[in-house]
């Protein structure tokens, strides 16, 4: 099946005149790019189907609110294109294009500036991460790594692999969600990636399946041809507000992916980026949902962790009592601060840590003999 990408909303007959000119004004400011694949997913007799909300533009996206860098990537960045924001692992921008372009994107700002915020000089980051053996893993992202063709993705992966210390090469994608197709059409895409997928030094596909409709056959059909090329699947995805903001959703998503081999790896609190207000979910109603559906899958399908990726590191969301919430460090940009536990008063209005007073307690990870009251 050939699959067209689609840039227009004049191009998608199920919107009548009166709302393409209601949304032109979000498509000025905020790209629009889905396939005529992902779209016939969607049930265009309800106006709150999941699929058309995680794709067709919305006035919300226009209140004004958020940042366009809200984990502060430019801090870690050390090249266009190039971010070493964990001591092991470096990340690189390597295409600035999606096969659909979510409008919870947290890198909008990719789609402004695309020379500032892509990978331009590949030698040179190549040079960096020979430099740092530190660097075990690198992370491919974007954009979409699986939109490049198999030749340039070759030489990407090639270059990593001429790098003794690099030893996990993660591609985060959501190509198998919006156009299973350029996976199992492509026989040479699955050869590259097989080639540079070895018993010792493994290519994990970070997929990115946001709700269980988007799980459809030619999607498990990529998911499977994938697998049978000795890649190593996982899923990532925000939660998100009317997509999969419900314990029986999420755990339907969680479950289907367990079973097809693309195991629950993160669950993001969606990120404050410009125009992402109407798409996140308080936190601490996130935890409640996110225990529900927890509840009701096996243990496979709740291997995942529900973290927000903010500025100062990747923080997990590990529980609620009465009056506080418990935050802890997963992976923080100063090591020293990795597994610390930060408590704070409940605010059930707060969407990132940000929002959350000065914490009451704090338990730094170097200080084991017990919880440190806060300054």
């Amino acid at each position: 099946m050939k699959t067209n990408y689609i840039t227009s909303l004049d191009d998608i007959v199920q919107l009548n005149h009166a709302q393409r000119n209601a949304l032109a004004n979000v498509t000025e400011h905020f790209d629009f790019r889905a396939t005529d694949y992902y779209l016939s997913l969607i049930d265009w007799s309800d106006p709150n189907d999941p699929i058309r909300r995680l794709i067709i533009p919305s006035v919300e996206e226009l209140d004004g609110t958020g940042q366009m860098d809200p984990s502060n990537e430019h801090a870690y960045t050390i090249m266009p294109g190039l971010e070493h924001k964990y001591h092991s692992t470096a990340l690189l921008l390597v295409c600035d294009i999606c096969a659909g372009i979510c409008r919870y994107c947290f890198r909008k700002r990719l789609f402004l500036n695309p020379r500032q915020e892509t990978l331009q000089d590949i030698a040179g980051a190549m040079d960096y991460i020979r430099s740092h053996p530190e660097i075990t893993n690198v992370l491919l992202t974007g954009g979409d790594p699986l939109i490049l063709s198999a030749g340039r993705l070759d030489k990407i992966l090639y270059s990593l692999r001429d790098i003794e210390h690099v030893q996990i090469i993660r591609i985060g994608t959501r190509m198998a969600a919006f156009n299973p197709f350029r996976i199992l059409n492509d026989p040479e895409l699955l050869n590259v990636l097989a080639k540079h997928s070895t018993p010792e030094k493994r290519i994990y596909i970070m997929n990115h399946f946001s709700h269980p409709r988007e799980l459809t056959a030619p999607a498990i059909h990529a998911i499977d041809q994938m697998l049978q090329s000795g890649i190593v699947l996982t899923n990532q995805c925000p939660l998100i507000r009317g997509v999969n903001d419900n314990p029986d959703t999420l755990a339907e998503l969680w479950r289907k992916l367990s079973f097809i081999g693309a195991v629950p790896y993160y669950l993001f609190q969606c990120r404050p980026a410009l125009g992402n207000s109407a798409y996140t979910v308080p936190i601490e109603e996130g935890y409640a949902i996110v225990e529900q559906a927890k509840s009701k899958v096996s243990g496979l399908a709740k291997r995942a962790r529900y973290v927000m990726s903010h500025a100062t590191g990747k923080i997990e969301i590990i529980g609620l009592t009465e009056g506080e919430v418990f935050f802890r460090y997963h992976r923080a940009a100063d090591d020293a601060d990795s597994g610390r536990i930060l408590v704070f008063k409940r605010n059930p209005d707060a969407r990132w840590l940000d929002d959350y007073s000065n914490p009451i307690l704090d338990y730094p990870a170097e200080k084991p003999a017990g919880l440190q009251e806060a300054d």
